[in-house]
């Protein structure tokens, strides 16, 4: 069985995973982050695969996408640095990116590796599902990667249900329609968005992710799904932190828990 879906089957309530972008601060992190997050009680990790226009995402994580790209990361050089993974980390891992880096690539190439590597799926926001189903799906599930797809406010319910219905793993619960970012609270409006969901009864679980940055909003994401997904937030404390990787997830657990 997939990790993400041992998560999920063993853990039902208040799962953390976190997002950072690959070779920021320094080049070489990236390993020592993973290892960290998961020694810090960490249920999932999102690696961010940089990329020189991630549409989806706020200011605070494209500054760093940017940084790692001019500190000389790249997918080919990420893939490298994460092939002995395995033998010290054991949480789900996903990676999260852009189409146009991993089209250069290759896609079967990419799969290939991220099984190799014991990578459990990927979150690509500017994929849309029909090209996905139509011509990545099967070499997808041929690595046995799970497609992590996503929702927001402004999906229907019949998109909804076709989401859940080719998910197989989680889905990710945008919070709004705007890019990701930290918020101090999720106002009514989402509140009612999180409940419209959940009378939905899905058979996949879900984590909310964009804009859970203190106790408040994770705890919102607690309440209406499996848990939440931090991004920014993280990537922040690695700001303020950039040399001391076990400050850096401390600082984040004490926003999201005081």
């Amino acid at each position: 069985m997939n990790r993400i879906n041992l998560l999920f089957q063993n853990k039902k309530s208040r799962i953390l995973s976190v997002y950072f972008s690959a070779g920021f601060p320094h080049l070489h992190d990236t390993v020592t982050i993973i290892r960290t997050l998961e020694q810090k009680g960490i249920d999932l990790v999102e690696i961010g695969i940089p990329f020189s226009d991630p549409l989806a995402d706020g200011p605070v994580i494209q500054n760093s996408s940017n940084i790692a790209l001019r500190n000389g990361m790249s997918l080919s050089l990420l893939l490298d640095q994460l092939k002995d993974i395995r033998k010290e980390v054991s949480i789900p891992l996903v990676f999260m990116g852009y189409i146009n880096p991993i089209l250069r690539y290759g896609f079967e190439k990419f799969c290939a590796r991220c099984a190799e590597i014991g990578i459990d799926g990927f979150i690509i926001p500017d994929l849309p599902m029909r090209e996905y189903l139509e011509e990545f799906k099967t070499t997808a599930d041929r690595f046995h990667l799970e497609n992590i797809l996503l929702i927001t406010p402004e999906t229907s319910d019949e998109r909804i249900r076709e989401i859940d219905d080719n998910s197989n793993g989680f889905i990710y619960m945008v919070s709004s329609a705007s890019t990701t970012g930290m918020q101090k609270s999720f106002a009514g409006s989402k509140e009612a968005y999180f409940d419209r969901i959940n009378a939905m009864k899905l058979k996949n679980p879900r984590l909310i992710g964009f804009g859970i940055s203190n106790r408040e909003t994770y705890d919102s994401a607690c309440r209406h799904a499996s848990g939440g997904i931090v991004g920014s937030a993280f990537v922040h404390a690695l700001e303020q932190h950039p040399d001391n990787i076990p400050a850096a997830v401390d600082t984040l657990l004490l926003q999201l828990n005081s």
